[in-house]
């Protein structure tokens, strides 16, 4: 695959489509499955809340990919990401419920890094439930 965005198409300012990730407790399950993360914050409410958190709350990894993805569906290509970085700001709190969590992203070019590699860094905004669940969240893309 290659990106299907070109480096003269975008400028700083453009703005990525955003994006809502559902978050149910039983995703938190099956993410915990597929990266053998079995902490039990991320499922036992019990656990959660005697560690002085408010509830069960999503994996920081599976958060930051999840923002990510508006990168990645932008540009056509997950190895068009050369490099990508956040911090962990707010946790994601999943209730127990049918509704869960939703984690909304929007994301824009901040600036055109290199003409010759065609690169730019990408910013991302992640809240959920009215907070910034990650800051200084930035990307390094290649693009066509």
């Amino acid at each position: 695959m290659t990106a299907k965005i070109r480096y003269e198409d975008v400028q700083p300012g453009t703005e990525l489509p955003s994006a809502s990730f559902p978050v149910s407790r039983a995703t938190l399950v099956q993410y915990a499955g597929a990266s053998g993360d079995f902490n039990p914050i991320h499922w036992n409410e019990k656990f959660a809340k005697e560690v002085g958190l408010p509830d069960v709350i999503a994996h920081g990894m599976f958060t930051m990919a999840e923002a990510v993805r508006v990168v990645t569906d932008w540009v056509g290509d997950p190895g068009a990401v050369a490099e990508y970085g956040v911090r962990f700001t707010k946790p994601v709190v999943v209730p127990n419920d049918e509704t869960g969590a939703l984690i909304e992203v929007s994301a824009k070019v901040a600036a055109k890094l290199d003409d010759e590699a065609r690169t730019v860094r990408v910013d991302l905004t992640a809240m959920s439930a009215g907070q910034k669940v990650l800051g200084m969240s930035r990307a390094v893309v290649r693009l066509a």
